[in-house]
């Protein structure tokens, strides 16, 4: 499983290669300055991102909005399989072209297309992105980039093969608050950090719970199984689109998913890490009779605690325990926290634990503050890192940006390259949820108990493989239902 193999599909030249060498071919006649053929304010068609929006609801909705707001994006196109939920979106770009079915999309408008935002249920991502990225366009994609550890490098390694600008969408990884806790780490300020803290209050949506048994009519403009894409079959339930499908296996990742990216995205940045080197976690649990826990395998748990183990790196001084917790668990106070004074954001946080001191912030890494508070007004620490103009707001124009200057021209802050390894990590602690909430009937035969909760899962990263719990391995790539593949 070591070796991500991605089909060899024959690129068709970006656009703005074409663009480029037409310019060239065109300066042995004549240059003419750009502001004299199109006037003031005119801008050249190679200084302009055209756009494909895949999934154009929700959050695929503002992503639109934010990439156009740049001032240097076209939103050309749009996808969705829910006309419901596209309703915003067409009417705010109205000359737009509207697709359901993203394969056509491409297939029908590829050479028109600079580049392809992803922002559909997580189930999805892998395959639009790979298709995107093998006929060379630039990608946009939601957080978690994928649902599966083996998306998530093949993704990566992708991203390089073709030579294309990518970002996530993580906005915390473009802002301030990011640079100011490796500043502060940077400088010695906490000394060497050996744990990191990080929690949530999500999930906001049910989690926990058996799959719904009434099968309603499938909503007009729904085109169902196209939303499935490469999950296997079922038949429509409700209260699963728009939201819901985070707390559902086959379609989402839990509130790892939804807030690992935003809330783990600092750590890994400040403190360098990569791949981790084991795993273990613990779930919440759902009583459905005395002193029998309920077993709901299409439903994420209720809660989870999830602990890795991070090999030392170049940024500290031994091995990294990162300690994850959601469904309201909260790590212990620290004791330099006054007791009326907020820990986090009150649902969410971040929290390092150094030498010397410590630190923390608020999700997207927003609001960094040193422990006991009353050293933020004593520590003085110089600006070593630029900051991205609009902070985590501009982590949309950033990936515009990119796009136009072309591939290797620029740094993102959360391109492939890194957003790859940290979502591995995400869906690592996932893997180990899942184990946790496998149940084995007892040997005594009274009832059933629970032998992969808080089981250490050794993992080789180089082979994308649980050495010593064989069972895990089932999670780490799913199969996709027959018709669809990774650069099909």
């Amino acid at each position: 499983m070591g070796k991500v193999e991605i089909n060899q599909n024959n690129s068709k030249k970006p656009r703005r290669e074409f663009l480029k060498a037409a310019g060239v071919s065109a300066a042995g006649m004549m240059i003419v300055p750009r502001h004299v053929l199109g006037g003031k304010g005119y801008r050249a068609p190679s200084d302009t991102l055209i756009i494909a929006g895949v999934g154009v609801g929700g959050k695929g909705r503002s992503d639109l909005r934010y990439f156009h707001e740049s001032g240097k994006a076209e939103i050309a196109y749009l996808c969705d399989v829910d006309d419901r939920q596209s309703v915003e979106s067409r009417e705010r770009f109205p000359q737009a072209k509207y697709y359901k079915d993203w394969r056509e999309m491409l297939d029908k408008e590829s050479k028109h297309i600079d580049a392809v935002s992803v922002s559909t249920p997580d189930h999805n991502h892998a395959v639009i992105a790979m298709n995107a990225m093998q006929l060379g366009k630039h990608v946009y994609v939601q957080k978690p980039m994928t649902h599966d550890i083996y998306e998530a490098r093949a993704l990566t390694e992708a991203a390089k093969k073709y030579k294309v600008v990518t970002q996530m969408g993580n906005q915390g990884a473009s802002g301030d608050g990011v640079r100011q806790l490796v500043e502060w780490y940077d400088a010695g300020v906490i000394g060497d950090v050996h744990t990191v803290k990080c929690w949530t209050n999500r999930p906001v949506w049910p989690q926990g719970i058996p799959w719904p048994e009434k099968n309603p009519p499938v909503p007009e403009g729904l085109d169902w199984d196209l939303w499935l894409g490469t999950a296997k079959y079922k038949e429509y339930v409700d209260n699963l689109i728009p939201g819901s499908w985070r707390g559902w296996w086959d379609y989402g990742t839990g509130a790892l998913g939804d807030l690992g990216c935003h809330l783990m995205e600092a750590p890994f940045r400040v403190l360098n890490l990569k791949y981790a080197e084991d795993v273990q976690a613990s779930v919440g649990s759902v009583f459905v009779e005395f002193g029998e826990r309920g077993f709901f395998p299409d439903s994420c748990p209720p809660s989870s605690y999830a602990t890795l183990t991070f090999p030392k790196t170049n940024k500290t001084k031994g091995p990294v325990q990162f300690h994850w917790m959601d469904g309201g668990i909260k790590p212990e106070r620290p004791e330099e926290l006054g007791a009326d004074e907020m820990f986090g954001d009150g649902n969410s946080g971040i929290l390092f634990v150094g030498t010397k001191g410590k630190m923390m912030a608020s999700e997207y890494a927003a609001n960094p503050r040193l422990l006991p508070l009353s050293r933020n007004e004593e520590v003085e620490v110089k600006q070593t890192l630029p900051r991205v103009p609009g902070g985590a707001g501009g982590h949309y124009a950033q990936w515009v940006e990119g796009c136009i200057a072309g591939y290797g021209n620029m740094e993102l802050s959360a391109s492939f390259d890194k957003s790859g390894p940290l979502t591995e990590a995400v869906l690592m602690a996932n893997l180990a949820i899942r184990v946790a909430d496998i149940p084995k009937p007892r040997p005594s035969g009274r009832g059933n108990h629970y032998p992969g909760a808080n089981t250490k899962l050794l993992w080789d990263h180089q082979n994308m493989r649980v050495t010593n719990y064989d069972e895990a391995n089932q999670f780490v790539r799913r199969d996709y239902r027959k018709g669809w593949s990774l650069g099909s």
